[in-house]
């Protein structure tokens, strides 16, 4: 069993394409239909995550660990993952699809009498092989993606780039679009700042909400819900760590971007602050 499983796993990487099924949808993870000359289902993707990692935040191990749960309990057959990572539009950085994956279904219990029994068990332990693979590549690029997070950069285009991203999610073909964001939701750029002396500034949220749309920076999710970790961390010295941040100030920024993804065609499902208090729902 040892023996097949390795050898249904190699025929999928050196396959190493989406396949007919995924035919136009970038896809890292090889296909266990194409890999075994199996005619792929048409069932869709049921979810898409998209996990989004600002790279002006640092997460301590904590939240790390919460991120790396969340993505890994994403996997799961008939599923897709989109991870991206974002900061400022200058100092070398922008707004990158790291990896892509999508897991296969199985295939139907109605239609597996018509294959050989050989090839459905290749391709039973090439799917076992295909979520294993998925979720080890997945985990691997989000600690490449926090490692390289840094408190040095000057500024956060938080507003900018979620616009950019709600285009990638808009267009995903999963029935369900969920949208997790590690970051601290403070903006920094040339439409707006939620700091004031190393703190969170208490923010008014309909002014606010003016600054975005008058900078055309209001997205289209297309109906996605919206999870966030992370939101009002500081980071830096110990001064900026230790600053207190009122209930008052989070709850602005809570309110800001509750209207953000209103007007942005999604739903604010969990926010964060710093921590998740109910996993995402899948």
């Amino acid at each position: 069993m040892i023996k097949q499983f390795k050898f249904a796993l190699a025929a999928a990487v050196l396959s190493l394409g989406a396949g007919p099924a995924l035919a136009g949808i970038s896809n890292d993870i090889p296909s266990c239909y194409a890999a075994n000359h199996i005619k792929p289902v048409t069932s869709g993707i049921g979810h898409e995550l998209f996990i989004a990692g600002d790279q002006t935040t640092v997460f301590d191990e904590k939240l790390q660990a919460q991120i790396a749960a969340t993505a890994s309990a994403a996997i799961r057959p008939g599923s897709a993952y989109t991870l991206l990572d974002f900061s400022a539009f200058s100092q070398g950085r922008y707004t990158e699809v790291m990896t892509r994956g999508v897991v296969e279904s199985p295939i139907p219990e109605k239609l597996r009498d018509d294959i050989s029994e050989r090839a459905l068990r290749t391709f039973d332990a090439c799917m076992t092989g295909q979520s294993a693979f998925a979720r080890k590549s997945l985990l691997t690029a989000i600690t490449q993606v926090q490692s390289a997070a840094t408190n040095e950069l000057a500024k956060s285009d938080i507003l900018a780039a979620l616009k950019d991203i709600s285009d990638k999610v808009r267009a995903s073909p999963a029935s369900d679009r969920i949208v997790f964001l590690a970051s601290d939701m403070l903006e920094n750029s040339s439409v707006s700042s939620f700091y004031a002396h190393n703190a969170v500034r208490r923010i008014d949220p309909e002014a606010e909400m003016k600054k975005a749309s008058a900078a055309n920076l209001i997205g289209d999710f297309g109906g996605a819900r919206i999870y966030v970790i992370g939101a009002g961390l500081l980071a830096g010295d110990a001064k900026a760590k230790n600053a207190y941040r009122d209930p008052q100030t989070i709850g602005a920024l809570k309110q800001f971007w509750t209207l953000y993804f209103q007007q942005s065609n999604a739903r604010l499902q969990e926010f964060g602050a710093p921590a998740l208090l109910n996993p995402v729902a899948y």
